[in-house]
């Protein structure tokens, strides 16, 4: 089978998908922003071919590529799993008549108004939500439903561009600042207090064949503006308990009614005194090497799933569930220049044997900052059978390791 890989090279873990694919026996071309010099040997060895373009999201030069790859033969797929790239990818999917991810279903999983709509009308329980293209729509909207109110891209992919307004005030600045008032089409909705996780699957033909959740520690908007914290992730290995068969129903109907067939999946929820409510999903891997973790906690290669769920073979490989595993990002104390560590020592002699995983830009190292993300400075990865004490050992981890900074 000869599946079409949109940008192999970046992000990073973009080479994992390529290497799944490989591994299945897929051949592999590559379309991407990079010379073919800039690909080292590993990645060169498991694609076929590969075809440099400007920009994987211009529609047209995507386009091209595609019809170039067809001319030489018959293209079975046509895979991107970055948000950004998504939306192009269907369309030129479509032009193409290559099978996979629609472009109405790519449309529902990226705007954010349409998305809720189509979810509400289905019975699937979302915050109120509206799409709006002026100050006046959002002021309307946010007396009529209740302070505090989100106000993000439309096409946003997790806190990316994403502002909370807790009164009039600080909605007239967020108008200004999301640039509301000049007319951005910007997505609105209700604030809810409440815990945030998500739940992610693989599905082939529209059916589940892997699925896993994961709690955010704190909610990813706070989490995004304090320098002090030091934000967690953690996927559980109890997804049988009591609870998560109300996320996992959520999430099958989510994808019945946005028409996923085989694609992976990223479903954000909350959970507050007003119960169980959708979020948000994209019909792509989540992001941050999320993956990665649902590897080392389940000891199987998700991504040669995912390439064996493209390639239209049957499932091979289970999670074990043998651990809960999760990410910890560590802030340097201020913008500037990374000095040193304190406690990282006593960490990895403490808890080593349960670290997977790790990243301590060298001393030198300019900073990055805070609302870069997850993987932006140092990092940990752990696992544990037990949650809970995961849970405690990452908190113990933010609480010790320091990241001295000079301006």
């Amino acid at each position: 089978m000869h599946v079409v890989f949109v940008e192999p090279a970046f992000p990073s873990n973009q080479r994992e998908f390529v290497r799944g694919l490989h591994k299945v026996g897929a051949r592999v071309t590559g379309i991407g922003e990079r010379p073919a010099e800039y690909l080292d040997d590993e990645m060169k060895s498991w694609l076929t071919d590969y075809i440099q373009v400007p920009s994987v999201v211009h529609q047209e030069s995507l386009l091209d590529a595609v019809r170039t790859c067809q001319k030489k033969g018959w293209v079975d797929r046509l895979e991107a799993t970055v948000e950004a790239h998504i939306m192009p990818t269907a369309e030129v999917r479509e032009a193409c008549g290559i099978p996979g991810t629609s472009v109405r279903t790519a449309f529902l999983c990226r705007d954010k108004p349409a998305m809720k709509e189509a979810l509400r009308e289905a019975g699937v329980a979302c915050a109120q939500s509206d799409g709006v293209q002026s100050a006046e729509a959002a002021i309307e909207f946010a007396e009529r439903v209740g302070y505090p109110v989100i106000l993000k891209p439309r096409a946003a992919a997790g806190a990316s561009g994403t502002y909370k307004a807790s009164d009039r005030e600080e909605l007239d600045r967020v108008i200004v600042e999301c640039g509301l008032d000049r007319g951005q089409d910007t997505a609105i909705e209700e604030f809810i207090e409440g815990h945030e996780g998500f739940y992610d699957t693989l599905c082939h033909e529209g059916q589940i064949v892997h699925e896993f959740a994961t709690h955010y520690y704190p909610n990813v908007l706070e989490a995004m503006r304090s320098r002090w914290i030091s934000p967690q992730f953690i996927a559980t290995n109890r997804l049988d308990a009591d609870g998560y068969e109300m996320a996992r129903e959520m999430g099958r109907k989510v994808i019945d009614v946005l028409g996923l067939t085989t694609s992976a999946t990223h479903m954000e929820w909350f959970y507050s005194a007003k119960g169980l409510k959708f979020s948000e999903i994209g019909c792509r891997p989540a992001g941050v090497c999320a993956w990665d973790i649902y590897c080392a906690a389940n000891d199987f290669d998700l991504y040669a799933e995912w390439a064996r769920a493209v390639t239209g073979q049957p499932s091979r490989e289970r999670p074990s569930r043998q651990y809960s595993a999760g990410t910890i990002a560590l802030r340097p104390d201020r913008d500037g220049t990374i000095m040193g560590y304190e406690g990282r020592d006593w960490i990895e002699n403490t808890f080593g044997r349960h670290i997977f995983a790790s990243h301590f830009p060298a001393p030198g190292t300019p900073t990055q900052p805070v609302e870069a993300g997850y993987m932006a400075n140092a990092w940990i990865r752990m696992r544990h059978p037990d949650y809970d004490t995961l849970h405690a050992m990452l908190n113990e981890v933010g609480e010790r390791v320091r990241i001295r900074a000079s301006d």
